[in-house]
This record gives C-alpha cells, structure tokens and sequence, in this order.
C-alpha cells in the first residue's frame, strides 16, 4: 500500500489459513480486470474479543488495489468480500519503509440517514487527532466507503512500517490520549474523541503482510 494513491480496494476476509488462500482464492482475484496489486496478511489476534464485532473471525486478508474498472468477483463461500472506494484523502505521513502491518477497522452509522455525521466525526476528530499524535509505526490512515452503501460501511485503513503491529496499535490510544492532555493544538476531549453516538463497530483488528503478487 504505501506511496500510493489507490481509488479502490477489494478486500476479502476469510478464515482460511493464508497459504491456503494464497494458493487457491489469490490467483484468481488477482487476474480480474483493474487489479494492479495483490497482498495476503494474516491475523495478528485471530478471534479476539477485547474490541466489539459484529464480523465471524478471520485469520486472512486478501488486499487487492484496483482501478475503477475492477468489478468484484462472484461471492465465494467462506469468504467476505468488499468493494470500497476511497472518499476524503487519507492523513498522516508516508514513512521511508514498506507497509508491513495494518490496523483494519470497519464501521457502519446506526442510522443510514446519520452516515454524514459519522464519516464527519471520523475523519475531522477521530483520525485527525491520531494522526496529529503521530503514533510510533503509524504512517498513512485512508478512510474507504463501502460502493453499494451496505454494511460495513466505511473503511479505515491504518498503514503501520512495522512487521509487528498489535504493540502499536495498542499504544495508540494511550498516544493519542497523551498529546490531548498535553494540550496539544487542535485535539479533542477524550470522550468526544473516543466514541461517537452513530458509531457500530463491525470489525477491528491488526494483520501481519505475508506477500504482494505484482
């Protein structure tokens, strides 16, 4: 993902162990028309219960950066896919390594008609003051929209420079918390940061890269 500027990602979110997936499913998502690059991850925390989830587990990511000409494959059994489109651009900073971990968080608006004052919140308060905290390993957040406006929602993908990112991503928050009581310019109380009354979280977790197929 990093140094680049993809329009539109199709994730796919399986239980099948990533060798397995990079053998049998990869291959033939990343031969469709629009898909430039291919990349399987797998779950740092499989199952885990300390975030809320609305999602079955998981324990691989098939990332995949397309052109707007990519039309998402026929649904698979066992597998979730999502075809998202990026919206607002993403904030932080590009570091000088490759992207070796992800924070993957999908969201939807408890109301569809409170969708605006979600993705408003999220990208003005939430994502702002993290990237203005500069977490350590944290480089680029990009927000995606879900292109058929089912659920989950929204996208917010976390670029990490680091191999190992459920250490930094635990430390976020304490980061990000840190710098507002600080006083640093342009943050947020804690609370009004922390949550939103739109917000249902569907899914949370940090992935490890295993590959990239060019």
């Amino acid at each position: 993902m990093e140094d680049r500027v993809t329009p539109v990602l199709y994730l796919e979110l399986t239980a099948e162990a990533p060798a397995a997936y990079r053998a049998s499913r990869l291959p033939e998502v990343a031969a469709l028309p629009g898909v430039e690059r291919a990349s399987w991850w797998s779950d740092c925390v499989p199952g885990r219960r300390d975030l809320p989830r609305r999602l079955d587990d998981v324990a691989t990511l098939g990332l995949y950066e397309c052109t707007a000409e990519f039309r998402p494959p026929p649904p698979a059994d066992g597998v979730l896919g999502l075809h998202l489109r990026s919206g607002r651009p993403g904030q932080g900073t590009l570091g000088r390594g490759p992207t070796l971990g992800l924070e993957v968080v999908l969201i939807s608006p408890r109301d569809p008609a409170r969708a605006q004052a979600l993705r408003d919140w999220a990208d003005f308060v939430y994502i702002h003051d993290i990237a203005a905290a500069a977490p350590e390993h944290f480089t680029m957040i990009t927000p995606y929209e879900n292109v058929t406006g089912g659920e989950p929602r929204y996208l917010h993908l976390y670029e990490l420079d680091t191999d190992d990112p459920e250490p930094a991503f635990q430390a976020m928050t304490p980061t990000t918390k840190a710098r507002r009581e600080a006083g640093g310019w342009g943050s947020h109380p804690f609370d009004e940061w922390a949550w939103h009354g739109d917000l249902v979280i569907d899914f949370v977790s940090t992935f490890r890269r295993e590959g990239i197929a060019p």
